[in-house]
């Protein structure tokens, strides 16, 4: 059955068995939350605190305010409270949103949808909401207008096969996206396919698979530029992921470009990528490299940033979501402020690209920069975007085949960009295979992953906050689906492996990002980070182990 948004009417078919599937959905959900309203008795049947009432289809009678729930479950054998019948309408359950501190209908909607579970275990097949009072029938497929995201997160998860795995007997709980994200079959397949069928070099041939590998190559460029929302595909160069990208304009842009006493701008959430290639810069420039500081929630200071800015200014690089912490950076405003000091902007969006929509020219930034296995496409493939006239006027970084006009013993004339910072042989297969990855990503659609993944968070977010001596870090309003926390008298490594031998894979450590924790006074965290193939009930996992150790043995 379809879902459609109703006006407080049962859904066509709505059972019994669905009511009561429903009732033990949200009780389940309302469980797991902190607090509790602030009145109503608890139904039996397995109703959570704060429902007024629950009902299957009703007939037409004349209208009469249904009590709450005492006693017995009031449903005859029809399915009906004889109590709540009113003029036509009728909710399947009505729920206050400030009972439990959302802001809003539609948020519960959303995380009521999250813990839906897979159609096979006879939940009900809807989602649906009203005006006024929210009314819910859940649904992980098809949305109410405005609802959840559009995909069934069960149906997606089988598309990975590593998803598939057991680690110590127990079913893998990926939770260590920020570092590698998994890849779909049809990437997998896709990249057999090149190699059955299409392996070649490309563009120096005039046979049958050059051909198939040159198309193949330069429609995954096609795709890139679409997912980026370049202008051209003059634009987009295959480089081995971010750090090589970072690398490559500080090695050919910076050492043209860059003299003693200017200066180049970083932020305190930077990767060490994002530091490392501006530090040898500066070192072998006598530039000087200044950083953004942050608050105490980990956003950038823009009235901070602001005083840096200046003359002396000549580029500013910063990531748009930490690694670390999951900060979402005020991008296009940074950017913004730069360009008005005269500087070039590199955006670092390898923890951004799959979690939220790439628009480089809203950004309005001369670089952008990410890896393929970031957004669910192979390891040793990324992108660096640059304008096409600061691309154009920078000298090549590597020499050799494929990026050359002419060469003679006195003189090389360059092609323009993107081959001429692709020299040799680039990593073909890959950059096809990254192709397919956008390809999947965007089928499910980069806004219904963005929105999945932020219900998700808020979600993981208020369990934590549970757990006796887990300390968040990184509290940012705006967030990506990062979490970083530590846990009071059990070092990082005893977390990470305690998690681990329940099949649950988090990264702890410094998540080569040192700065941006030691602000914080720490050397390491645990790392959780969230994609669209995670599920509530893998984040009820973690937390429940993360109970267990809260209650154990202390240093």
């Amino acid at each position: 059955m379809s879902t459609s948004e109703f006006n407080g009417l049962t859904p066509p078919g709505a059972s019994l068995p669905d009511v009561q599937a429903l009732a033990q959905l949200a009780n389940r959900f309302f469980s797991a939350l902190p607090g509790s309203p602030p009145s109503g008795p608890t139904a039996p049947g397995g109703l959570p605190p704060g429902l007024s009432h629950l009902s299957a289809p009703s007939v037409a009678q004349p209208a009469q305010e249904p009590p709450p729930f005492s006693g017995d479950l009031p449903l005859d054998a029809n399915g009906i409270n004889p109590a709540s019948r009113t003029a036509g309408v009728q909710p399947i359950l009505t729920l206050n949103p400030l009972d439990w501190g959302l802001p809003s209908d539609q948020e519960l909607g959303q995380l009521l949808a999250l813990r839906s579970p897979e159609r096979s275990s006879g939940a009900p097949p809807h989602a649906v909401a009203s005006g006024g009072p929210s009314f819910y029938f859940l649904d992980a497929v098809q949305p109410a207008p405005g609802g959840a995201p559009g995909f069934d997160v069960h149906l997606v998860r089988r598309d990975f096969p590593v998803l598939q795995e057991r680690v110590n007997g127990r079913p893998l709980i990926w939770l260590d996206n920020a570092a590698t994200t998994h890849k779909p079959q049809s990437v997998i397949d896709r990249i057999a396919y090149f190699y059955a069928h299409e392996n070649s070099n490309i563009h120096r041939a005039a046979h049958e698979l050059a051909a198939r590998a040159t198309d193949a190559y330069e429609a995954a460029r096609e795709k890139c530029r679409g997912f980026l929302n370049a202008r051209s595909t003059n634009e987009v160069v295959f480089v081995r992921g971010t750090t090589e990208a970072i690398n490559l304009v500080a090695k050919s842009w910076g050492q043209a470009n860059v003299r003693a006493g200017d200066e180049v701008i970083v932020s305190h959430l930077e990767h060490h990528a994002n530091i490392v290639p501006w530090q040898q810069l500066c070192a072998a420039t006598g530039a000087k490299l200044r950083v953004i500081p942050v608050d105490d929630d980990g956003q950038v200071l823009l009235d901070e940033y602001a005083k840096l800015l200046g003359p002396r200014t000549k580029l500013v690089s910063f990531t748009q979501v930490s690694n670390a912490l999951g900060t979402v950076t005020p991008a296009k405003q940074i950017v913004a402020m730069a360009h008005s000091a005269g500087a070039k902007v590199l955006v670092d969006g390898a923890q951004s690209v799959s979690h939220m929509r790439a628009d480089v020219i809203d950004l309005d930034c001369d670089w952008f920069v990410f890896s393929g296995h970031k957004v669910f496409g192979p390891t040793g493939i990324g992108v660096l975007y640059g304008k096409e006239a600061v691309l154009n006027e920078t000298p090549p970084w590597q020499g050799g085949g494929n990026m050359i006009k002419d060469v003679t013993f006195e003189h090389t004339e360059y092609h323009d960009a993107p081959s001429r910072f692709e020299a040799g042989t680039g990593n073909i297969a890959d950059a096809v295979g990254l192709g397919a990855a956008i390809d999947y990503v965007q089928k499910l659609g980069i806004d219904h992953i963005g929105a999945y993944e932020h219900q998700l968070l808020l979600y993981a977010t208020r369990l934590l906050k549970d757990v006796p001596g887990l300390k968040l870090i990184g509290t940012a309003p705006d967030k990506a689906a990062v979490l970083s926390f530590t846990l009071q008298g059990h070092r990082t490594e005893e977390v990470g492996a305690a998690l681990n031998k329940e099949g649950i894979a988090v990264r702890s450590g410094h998540h080569c990002a040192q700065p941006i924790l030691r602000r914080f006074g720490l050397e390491t965290t645990v790392r959780p980070s969230l994609a669209f193939y995670n599920t509530c009930a893998e984040i009820d996992t973690l937390v429940a182990v993360l109970h267990r150790l809260a209650g154990g043995r202390r240093h």
